[in-house]
């Protein structure tokens, strides 16, 4: 069976005695695009954002535990404090051993996170908690690393979106 659609000439082969054909309308052709391939600095850009993605997600774990405080509370003794002078600042922190509420020492040459040089007295016990980092003990008011690990984070996300997240799409024809 030939059908005329327009210039066109259409041939049907019917498979069975069926009603005549009505023509339908002509649909959009299917356009296939290939993804340009990234330069660069797309990709040296998403191995930023992984790197960045990676640092603020190290030990979440630990850090999201010193914000709160979390961990097993005990007593901080300050043996030693050491500062590092910069040009206008200097920073300091003490050193010490950690014992839990029961008075066992649990940890020897740890610092205390948050200490300065007027902080503390050495040999004058204060609060602190253990959160399980390995090197830091923390004081019960927790600790604000997780601001910066946060920035990470939300850096990486930033640059992300700003590679993937503001893609325009082509609307799709509509049908009259």
């Amino acid at each position: 069976m030939h059908v005329r659609r327009g210039a066109e000439l259409v041939t049907t082969v019917p498979t069975a005695p069926t009603a005549p054909t009505v023509p339908t309308a002509p649909t959009a052709p299917t356009v296939t695009r290939r993804r340009a391939r990234p330069s660069a600095f797309t990709v040296t850009l998403m191995l930023f954002a992984g790197l960045l993605a990676f640092l603020g997600a190290q030990n979440a774990g630990t850090v999201v535990r010193a914000a709160f405080a979390d961990g097993q509370e005990g007593r901080f003794v300050p043996r030693a404090l050491s500062c590092v002078q910069h040009p206008g600042h200097e920073s300091c922190v003490w050193t010490g051993d950690f014992s839990a509420a029961g008075g066992t020492v649990l940890l020897r040459g740890v610092e205390l996170y948050g200490s300065d040089r007027s902080t503390h007295r050495a040999g004058l016990p204060v609060p602190a908690v253990d959160v399980g980092a390995p090197a830091r003990v923390y004081g019960p008011g927790g600790s604000g690393e997780w601001m910066f690990r946060a920035l990470l984070l939300a850096a990486a996300a930033a640059i992300l979106w700003s590679q993937y997240g503001r893609r325009t799409r082509t609307p799709r024809p509509t049908r009259s």
